[in-house]
């Protein structure tokens, strides 16, 4: 069997799709895996996302790979694909989850006690951005792209104090940064499917063999867990400009739910938790969004 494998063309995408094929290795060890590299719209502008077209920009041309028959797979940072995709897309496999929570990098001397200050620190999202000046409004926060790398360098070129990013990229590239601080879930609570490693089908397209070889792949609790996080975000009808932050946890048989939100100033923060067994899943998460929207949650995320 062959495969034909759609990413991004960034280190750690390309990090992300080897341990893709390691995978598929261990179950077919004698199935050819081929890697369709592809320059996602997202990779050729250092604009902002919300003023091009979100994080979706970074799944669209991948997505045209497996409709016209490029690619059969697509590896995604699953954090990066919107909680609405096209009905002929689905995610067929996650890996095991890293890492869920956010790293704060900041240049020599400073600590994260120096937060209270007005420090001058990169973030490229509005969840980040919110929850930032949610614990000190006088942050000056950036706007900053690129791949990991670039962005860490940016804090010496851009002169800034500190650098916002996913844990779970430095770790897969193994990146240590000698002044880095964990940001606590009371903190900084972690995007819906932060730390996951998604695979994208298109189930017309792809063979029953092929199918049956990639859910082999499947970590349940992550699949389980990150399906949870981006039903709530596509309930709220969430988009890239959107302050949601949603963690699932599931142990055994029993789940806990955090949730927040917060307007673009990161004034105004409304937070939830739920815990409930998977088997009332369904009747839990419906009363659970029934609570966030009843309360305004949709309004807030768009003020």
């Amino acid at each position: 069997m062959k495969i034909r494998i759609a990413t991004r063309l960034s280190p750690l995408a390309m990090l992300q799709t080897k341990e893709v094929i390691e995978k598929i290795k261990l179950h077919d060890s004698a199935c050819v895996c081929e890697i369709v590299k592809i320059e996602s719209e997202g990779d050729l502008t250092d604009k902002p996302l919300h003023m091009i077209g979100g994080k979706g920009l970074f799944v669209s041309k991948l997505e045209n790979a497996l409709d016209q028959g490029l690619a059969d797979i697509a590896v995604h940072s699953l954090k990066d694909v919107p909680a609405f995709i096209n009905p002929k897309f689905t995610i067929a496999a996650t890996l095991p989850r890293e890492a869920v929570g956010d790293a704060l990098l900041l240049r020599e001397g400073l600590t994260k006690d120096d937060l209270s200050k007005n420090l001058k620190i990169g973030t490229s999202g509005p969840r980040r951005k919110a929850q930032l000046l949610s614990i000190n409004s006088n942050l000056d926060i950036v706007p900053i792209r690129g791949n990991i790398q670039t962005r860490i360098n940016k804090i010496n070129t851009n002169n800034l104090d500190g650098l916002i990013v996913a844990k779970a990229a430095l770790n897969r590239l193994k990146i240590s940064h000698k002044n880095c601080y964990l940001f606590t879930e009371e903190q900084m609570l972690p995007a819906a499917a932060q730390g996951a490693i998604g695979i994208e089908i298109n189930s017309s397209k792809i063979s029953s063999s092929m199918s049956h070889l990639i859910k082999l792949l499947n970590d349940k609790l992550t699949y389980e867990a990150t399906a949870i996080e981006r039903i709530i975000v596509a309930s709220l009808e969430g988009n890239c400009l959107s302050p949601i932050s949603v963690l699932c946890k599931i142990d055994d048989q029993n789940a806990e739910v955090k949730v927040r939100l917060s307007n673009q100033s990161g004034n105004e923060v409304y937070n939830e938790r739920i815990s409930f067994k998977l088997k009332d899943q369904n009747i839990a998460l419906e009363e659970l969004i029934n609570k966030l929207i009843r309360n305004g949650a949709k309004e807030i995320i768009q003020r």
